[in-house]
């Protein structure tokens, strides 16, 4: 074979694999979100079934930060806005085997920042891969029942 029919084959290939690559991404992500939608609507029954009234889904939030004087404000969504008893809180919504754990460092920075943004008392981590929900408050001291 000639070098430029080597070249023209290997050219074919590599965009090939990158087509293939790109169909595996969008898929990927397409079944993620798919997992995450329906991680939602089995936590909105498994919240129900603990005494939970639903009030809103992907609820939008912001917090603003003070970086050297100036305001910096940020955007977010919520997963749920949960009520019960009167009280308020939000609901974030994880799926797999890491990414609920309390273990698991940006799951806990997260529901710091919605417990902050959200002004709420405490933040529900809702394993909807598990069917737990767990209520967590942050507090520079042990909180009192």
């Amino acid at each position: 074979m000639d070098g430029a029919l080597l070249a023209l084959l290997a050219l074919l290939l590599l965009a090939l694999g990158a087509y293939g690559l790109a169909r595996w991404d969008r898929w990927r992500r397409s079944l993620r979100g798919r997992l995450a939608a329906d991680g939602e609507r089995s936590a909105e029954v498994l919240l129900a079934s603990c005494g939970y009234a639903v009030l809103g889904c992907q609820v939008p939030g912001a917090l603003t930060l003070w970086v050297d004087g100036e305001p910096r404000r940020y955007g977010l969504r919520a997963d749920l806005l949960v009520e019960r008893h009167g009280e308020r809180l939000v609901a974030e919504v994880k799926t797999g085997h890491l990414v609920p754990r309390l273990s698991h460092g940006p799951t806990r920075r997260q529901l710091l920042e919605y417990q902050l943004a959200f002004g709420v008392r405490a933040v529900l981590l809702v394993d909807a891969t598990r069917g737990t929900v767990r209520e967590v408050r942050f507090a520079p001291e042990e909180p009192t029942p």
